[in-house]
């Protein structure tokens, strides 16, 4: 088990050093990296794509990366809104990784973009322990998902600058506690700050826009570590904690699957005409494209 975890902290510190470097390169550029995180069907990508979308009506020149194991749909959603976006598909992968990032930036992020924004991949445990060069990262919550969600997944919410709650027109009918939701982040998190947001009714999407054009000039205040804190029970469990407490650092993840094109630097695809660009697709913004099915690679 030691070996396993020295092995895990060798990938993590790896992947900080390149995260800590790609950070101030794009900060040279004027670039600010967002980082979202959420569980699948939590509406990221549905208030990623408003915001997206008041940025570009507002003249503010954005970007976007988006994640998935597999499709395209979500970046032919985002590019609805007029903003250059790119697809990464991870073909089983949990989680974004700083070389990801990097790669998939390489000739194709516009020179006067202020501000990137990485949907991550719907996942709120692998991707909480890697740093993808951010200054700014956001973690997302449908107020269907459940008060104690935070208490569940501390080194997620543990390490936001910035909580968001969506979906918040369903807030009643959900019962949603939002007392109890917020108390249960300030456990987990004391002194960070959370939104409210309804991708429906455009509320909280300024605020989410503002929240990171200000990271363009000084990082937030709260900047929280991205491994969990050490914490005492006081009490017992009848289950193992192989899972429960390992979410951030100490874990090393076996997928035991093939893929057909590498994770990190894959090789290029055939191109997809209307297609948005992944992997190692050509330099271009992309317009609303039709919805087909992308042919096999």
């Amino acid at each position: 088990m030691c070996r396993s975890v020295d092995v895990q902290q060798a990938v993590l510190a790896k992947n900080d050093g390149l995260a800590d470097a790609l950070r101030e390169e794009l900060t040279r550029r004027g670039v600010t990296v967002v980082n979202l995180l959420s569980s699948p069907g939590s509406g990221k990508t549905e208030l990623l794509g408003r915001v997206l979308a008041r940025a570009v009506e507002r003249g503010v020149p954005v970007a976007a990366l988006t994640a998935d194991l597999a499709t395209e749909n979500d970046a032919r959603r985002l590019a609805r809104s007029g903003a250059p976006v790119r697809q990464v598909l991870t073909d089983g992968l949990c989680h974004l990784e700083a070389r990801q990032v990097r790669r998939r930036l390489e000739g194709w992020l516009p020179a006067d973009t202020a501000v990137l924004f990485v949907e991550n991949v719907g996942n709120l445990v692998c991707p909480a322990s890697y740093d993808l060069g951010e200054r700014l990262r956001i973690v997302l919550m449908a107020v269907t998902e459940g008060e104690d969600k935070p208490l569940k997944y501390p080194t997620a919410f543990g390490s936001a600058h910035l909580v968001v709650t969506t979906k918040t027109d369903l807030a009643g009918p959900a019962g949603f506690d939002e007392a109890a939701f917020r108390a249960n982040v300030r456990r987990v998190n004391p002194g960070v700050e959370i939104v409210r947001t309804c991708a429906r009714t455009g509320d909280g999407v300024d605020t989410v826009l503002e929240r990171a054009l200000a990271t363009r000039h000084a990082p937030p205040a709260h900047r929280p570590p991205l491994a969990p804190r050490p914490h005492d029970h006081g009490h017992t469990h009848d289950t193992p904690h192989d899972d429960a407490h390992t979410q951030g650092r100490t874990r090393t993840h076996e997928h035991g699957h093939t893929h057909g094109h590498e994770h990190d630097d894959a090789r290029p695809h055939p191109e997809h005409p209307g297609h948005p660009a992944h992997d190692g697709a050509p330099d271009r913004p992309h317009p609303a494209p039709p919805v087909t099915p992308a042919p096999a690679s």
